[in-house]
């Protein structure tokens, strides 16, 4: 049984037995696993501060014949989630990447772009600078899971739309023009509409300088969270805690 090695993203645990833990984790070469860690709540040597979700870490695990979970024999740290200051909210954007990752991604499916993608966004997901990382990453892997028509036309008639007359609703994909709109629409400002845009042609680290306060953006978040919870066909608790956080 050949043990395998990838740098990888810990996207949750849980217990089984006395000391094992069953571990979900997303490797940059063979996309999301789900592995069975023997004594991990005892060993210090092989797991010992790696099983923090959002932990980055080097993986060694095993295919096991006949069975769905690999065997995850050892994790051994790149970057923690730990090892910069914590707060409610940080932990909270670190849950939603979690969660939306841990139920959107298929299992044994590499996603190079998207392993990509969220280890850009935790080296930017600070307790001062929370936002910018979360609207980067809702409206990316919006995208990266095919959920995000082209935002620069409206979706029913294919013309450019303008900023300022620009609407979104919670049951189409897609942003809509005035004579498109539906009635229950909410609006995407003009601010919104152009960071969504150049956010889609730009790194995270693009918008690192800038000033982010909390509603920045939040017209955005909302939009691409509508997308992924309508295919998800469930709403991300981690979302709501969020929601419930800034009031």
């Amino acid at each position: 049984m050949a043990v395998l090695t990838s740098e990888a993203v810990v996207l949750r645990t849980w217990p089984v037995h006395e000391a094992d833990l069953v571990v979900s984790f997303f490797t940059r070469d063979y996309g999301k696993l789900t592995g069975l860690a023997k004594s991990a709540l005892k060993s210090r040597r092989r797991f010992g501060g790696a099983l923090e979700p959002m932990t980055v870490a080097r993986a060694w695990f095993a295919e096991r014949p006949k069975q769905e979970l690999v065997r995850l024999d050892q994790l051994e740290i790149i970057r923690s989630p730990l090892s910069a200051p914590v707060d409610q909210m940080r932990l909270t954007v670190l849950s939603f990447f979690a969660e939306v990752l841990e139920e959107i991604l298929p299992e044994r499916d590499p996603q190079e772009t998207v392993f990509r993608l969220i280890v850009s966004v935790l080296e930017q997901t600070t307790v001062e600078h929370p936002w910018m990382p979360l609207t980067y990453f809702t409206l990316w892997i919006t995208r990266l899971m095919g959920l995000l028509p082209d935002i620069a036309h409206c979706t029913a008639c294919g013309e450019v739309l303008v900023a300022g007359e620009t609407s979104f609703n919670a049951y189409a994909d897609g942003l809509f023009c005035n004579v498109h709109r539906a009635g229950n629409a909410n609006e995407l400002s003009a601010d919104s509409w152009h960071m969504g845009l150049k956010m889609l042609r730009a790194p995270v680290g693009a918008f690192a300088g800038e000033a982010w306060p909390r509603r920045r953006g939040a017209d955005l978040r909302r939009f691409a969270l509508q997308s992924l919870e309508r295919h998800m066909e469930r709403k991300v608790k981690s979302g709501q805690m969020l929601g419930r956080i800034v009031g």
